[in-house]
């Protein structure tokens, strides 16, 4: 019996556009056991050994240039990816993307990233028949996010919405919807059997997060944040660069019962759950599991672009502060040691004012809706599942 085919397209420049394939993908997996939903990153798939080395190459420049990508952000702003560059995707790294598409028959393609979906808008133009969603994962609206040929954009905001329309594409085509989180962000857990679970003591908690590849923090802020080990937990959580990993342990400034220096996890959620403050760089996907979370963010030197728009974003909306002094540092401690009541008022408050497309399962709600309103037809199945391997 035909069952719904999802299809979502993603790239792994930065972790966020998979991880928001993964958690819409299981949203809706959650909301409807009949849809069948696959993520691929296409341009790791297609090219598995020139692949890796561009984004190597890309996470090299984030990290020690990254001025130069603000300049390249800002000077392609307004720009959408042109005809030739299209080509060049097509040909380098998509070439058998639809050999992809024929084998798996999607009855919709949602995409994550502006690469994939160029490519796909590109085949639909040359006669592809499927209907493209373009998920806009960040709180701004690039340039290469906009092409015709996409049926529908779900983007974070009304703003981004509104900057979308002055691109000339038609409102009725622009969905709210939030940016998606994983399910498990949905809930809060019990901060006490969590404590115990992860082995985490109970007192004031501090996560760091240097993003999925482990961006470093500058020496100064982390000496402060481990001078106040005594009175305030400390866990560190530095993505997939082990070589920071293994530094920091080796270090004496961090080796304090009360300072937990960690890799990569796929439980942030849970270490979100029992800790009180979270000094992040802004992602878009990080952003917006913290906000799931309630949990007070200070946002450590936004790279110019996406990240400087993101951390304003939620500025604005008072789920944190830009950690652009030791005093704001100082100012969080101290309230963390001293003041711990309040810290905690101020996280139940965001969590009871938040706007819907920051509900934690407002997006993959928008893309049910949007199903059921018979734009993609959603065929009868008892069991389905996600078959794509989670990271």
């Amino acid at each position: 019996m035909r069952y719904t085919r999802v299809l979502l397209f993603s790239e792994g420049f930065g972790t966020g556009h998979t991880q928001a394939a993964y958690a819409l993908a299981e949203g809706i997996q959650r909301m409807n056991p009949r849809i069948h939903c696959r993520v691929i990153e296409l341009g790791n798939f297609l090219n598995p050994t020139v692949g890796p080395l561009i984004l190597s190459a890309y996470r090299k420049t984030v990290s020690t240039r990254p001025r130069l990508v603000g300049m390249l952000y800002r000077s392609q702003y307004k720009k959408s990816l042109n005809r030739l560059t299209r080509l060049a995707l097509h040909r380098i790294f998509y070439a058998q993307a639809q050999r992809v598409i024929e084998e798996l028959r999607p009855d919709l393609i949602i995409c994550t990233h502006p690469f994939p979906n160029a490519v796909v808008s590109r085949l639909k133009r040359q006669g592809l028949d499927v209907p493209l969603y373009t998920l806009i994962t960040d709180y701004d609206a690039h340039g290469t996010w906009v092409n015709p040929e996409v049926d529908e954009y779900l983007v974070s905001t009304p703003h981004v919405k509104k900057m979308l329309m002055l691109r000339d594409i038609e409102p009725e085509f622009i969905h709210v919807t939030g940016i998606p989180v994983h399910p498990k962000f949905w809930e809060r857990g019990s901060r006490v059997a969590l404590q115990a679970e992860l082995e985490l003591k109970n007192m004031p908690t501090v996560l760091i997060m240097g993003g999925g590849w482990g961006l470093v923090f500058n020496k100064e802020l982390l000496s402060k944040l481990a001078s106040r080990a005594d009175d305030i937990q400390l866990v560190f959580c530095m993505g997939q660069n082990d070589k920071l990993v293994a530094s920091m342990r080796e270090d004496p400034i961090f080796q304090h019962p009360n300072i937990h220096v960690l890799g990569y996890r796929d439980d942030i959620h849970k270490l979100m759950d029992v800790s009180d403050l979270l000094i992040t760089k802004p992602g878009g996907m990080t952003c917006t599991e913290g906000a799931a979370k309630g949990i007070p963010m200070l946002f450590y030197e936004p790279i110019p672009g996406q990240e400087e728009v993101n951390s304003h974003f939620f500025v604005s909306e008072g789920y944190g502060e830009i950690l652009d002094s030791p005093a704001v540092i100082d100012k969080w401690l101290n309230l963390l040691s001293d003041h711990y009541d309040q810290v905690e008022k101020k996280r139940n408050g965001a969590v009871r004012q938040r706007t819907p497309h920051l509900e934690p399962d407002h997006c993959a709600g928008q893309v049910m809706g949007l199903l059921t309103e018979g734009r993609i037809p959603v065929y009868p199945e008892d069991t389905v599942k996600i078959l794509a391997d989670q990271p």
